[in-house]
């Protein structure tokens, strides 16, 4: 069994938050959830540690990349991406970011709760991956 861990859940559609919620809740894992990516950022830094981010690229506002730049160099912590509108591209700039995995909508709840859990198993040796210089 895994230790308890804060994972964010960021993406602006109700209904993928409550989908997520259901299939991660089995693993005993305390879950926030966020509809925009700013919302991600305040519940960062006021609910800290989170140990996990989950983020849906294409939300009003403040999509997941932008979250990702926004954090880097102040929270140090895995994330995996997901998105319905995924090109090789914005995949690229994902796992250029050391994202830890990317996952396109629809997503395989198979698949997404493997990710969660190998990622959350793998914390204690995790280190983000860093640009090329």
């Amino acid at each position: 069994m895994l230790a308890t861990r804060r994972i964010l859940i960021a993406d602006d559609d109700l209904e993928v938050r409550r989908g997520v919620v259901d299939l991660l809740a089995p693993l005993g894992q305390e879950i926030l959830q966020a509809e925009t990516g700013l919302e991600a950022l305040d519940l960062l830094r006021e609910r800290a540690p989170i140990h996990l981010l989950l983020l849906d690229m294409h939300m009003p506002g403040c999509g997941g990349l932008e979250v990702i730049n926004r954090i880097r160099g102040h929270f140090e912590l895995p994330f995996i991406c997901y998105s319905g509108n995924a090109t090789r591209e914005l995949e690229s700039l994902v796992r250029e970011a050391g994202a830890f995995a990317f996952l396109h909508k629809p997503v395989q709840p198979d698949r997404l709760r493997a990710e969660v859990v190998r990622a959350l198993g793998q914390l204690e040796s995790w280190k983000p991956k860093t640009r090329p210089a």
